[in-house]
């Protein structure tokens, strides 16, 4: 099987494994006992919780390990409107995030928190001065993605925090799921206030994660309890999962400017054959993320084109993976717009450090044949 489905979830690194398996074997000791071996497990705790502040240049302090993406999200965007409502209680997202995102923002809508959703154009991407409009002297948090996982739109993001932080008082989280190990992520260099990652979009350990932050900011624990992770995160820290989130983000920071290339190429590669097909809409920005290359066939159901091509050895998804068992059009799709004719035939091909131009080359030399399957050709 060819994998192209990687901003669902990638395949985890060997030495991530190995390193998961040998902290599990030596180092299980409780991170909170006083005794030596604990001390010893809360010693490379540390470590890792080091490495991952050095790599997105912010303190140790700043950083809490999670169970992934959708926790993250949850923390941080509920987290932080429970500590800020005292001077505010206006919060503005955008209409393309992903669903631990929009259900946060539900979820606080129904306590009486007013949610601002932005509109994206044709490219998925909001407007800077329609943020700049919406931001109030009670507007406490904007949470905007960097790389949407259905398109790979990328937003605007160090404008975005110049605005925000010129022109008002409010925190700024991006969700930076699918973009760390493809694209540069630091603080300095996004502007973000907190940012949260998902090891598992990295070739790291599904149920892994973090969040992070720089400044002045403060949250309202979710999980209370034991006190662990500075009180904000309370149950027994996983060591293992943690050393080894540290393991697979390392290996994505130092591999990423090599992959980063092979990913322009083959973008390049896959949009001008795809671009042959009258009946095939692009629905990837050109200036979008080059690991995402979202499609459209007209006339032809998803699913359809996802079973066609995994016959064949081929795997891809629909839009999203956390919607792609549900028979509804993405929120993403309909928020760019897209002609009635190519709602039902999104495909995306996500790529990864798995893929090879060999790879690429098997799936230009089957698609054709795919398409006039799929269309009764």
């Amino acid at each position: 099987m060819y994998y192209f489905d990687h901003s669902a979830t990638t395949k985890p690194n060997k030495e991530v494994l190995d390193t998961f398996v040998k902290v599990n074997e030596t180092f299980y000791a409780n991170p909170a006992s006083l005794h030596e071996m604990g001390v010893d497990s809360n010693s490379l705790l540390s470590r890792a919780r080091k490495q991952v502040a050095d790599m997105l240049k912010t303190e140790e302090s700043k950083v809490i390990f999670t169970s992934g993406g959708t926790e993250s999200n949850h923390f941080a965007i509920n987290g932080l409107a429970r500590t800020l409502q005292g001077r505010g209680r206006h919060i503005i997202t955008s209409s393309i995030e992903h669903p631990s995102v929009l259900e946060s923002m539900k979820q606080l809508a129904n306590k009486g928190f007013e949610i601002d959703i932005l509109p994206v154009n044709e490219k998925g991407v909001i407007s800077i001065d329609d943020v700049k409009e919406r931001l109030r002297k009670d507007t406490i948090l904007v949470s905007v993605m960097h790389i949407n996982n259905e398109l790979g739109s990328i937003q605007p993001i160090k404008q975005l925090a110049e605005v925000i932080h010129q022109h008002s008082r409010a925190i700024f989280h991006v969700d930076a799921v699918q973009s760390f190990g493809k694209y540069p992520i630091t603080f300095p260099l996004i502007g973000a206030d907190v940012l949260t990652l998902s090891g598992h979009k990295f070739n790291g350990l599904k149920g892994t994660g973090i969040v992070a932050w720089t400044g002045h900011v403060s949250f309202e624990p979710i999980i209370v309890g034991g006190g662990q992770e500075f009180g904000l995160r309370s149950g027994t820290v996983p060591v293992p999962q943690a050393v080894a989130f540290a393991k697979a983000m390392r290996i994505a920071f130092e591999n990423q400017e090599a992959m980063q290339t092979k990913y322009i190429q083959w973008n390049e590669k896959l949009r001008n054959f795809i671009r042959n097909f009258k009946d095939i809409r692009i629905l990837s920005p050109e200036d979008g993320a080059a690991h995402i290359l979202t499609v459209s066939v007209r006339n032809i159901k998803g699913e359809v084109l996802v079973n066609a091509l995994q016959a064949r050895g081929i795997i891809v998804s629909t839009s999203s993976a956390c919607s792609s068992k549900q028979t509804k059009i993405s929120h993403v799709i309909k928020a760019i717009g897209l002609p009635d004719g190519y709602t039902k035939g999104v495909i995306r091909i996500s790529l990864g450090t798995s893929n090879s131009d060999e790879q690429i080359d098997y799936f230009i030399e089957n698609f054709t044949a795919i398409i006039k399957q799929v269309k009764g050709d």
